[in-house]
């Protein structure tokens, strides 16, 4: 009267390995594809045409945690200082020349830091 227990996965075990498992992929899946969207959203934003208007142009470290930013915003552009106090604007440097303008006409990073030196000094 003891009623034999299969000893092999049946149908239904087998059924739910494989739910199981297709469940897990498609988890992976869109886990890897959230991380590739999230490493990859900026130049997809600029591909669509939606340039960024705020950019770092140049930074030089002035030691472990000072640096000086030249930022631009649109055309106007502007000389930041970082330190562990906090960013202060150091002065607004001359608009940004139009696009079709060669890059060696623009004003380099040394160029208009000794610029403003020379305002601040004056």
């Amino acid at each position: 009267m003891n009623n034999p227990v299969p000893i092999g996965p049946g149908p239904d075990m087998l059924g739910s390995v494989l739910r199981m498992g297709g469940a897990l992929a498609l988890v992976i899946g869109l886990f890897l594809t959230g991380v590739w969207l999230f490493k990859n959203w900026q130049r997809l934003a600029r591909r669509r045409g939606a340039l960024p208007k705020l950019n770092v142009l140049e930074v030089k470290s002035l030691g472990p945690r000072q640096a000086i930013y030249v930022v631009a915003y649109e055309q106007q552009r502007m000389l930041l200082a970082s330190s562990p106090a906090g960013v202060a604007l150091l002065s607004h440097l001359p608009e940004a020349e139009e696009e079709n303008t060669a890059p060696a006409a623009r004003l380099s990073f040394a160029a208009a830091l000794q610029q403003v030196l020379a305002r601040k000094q004056s």
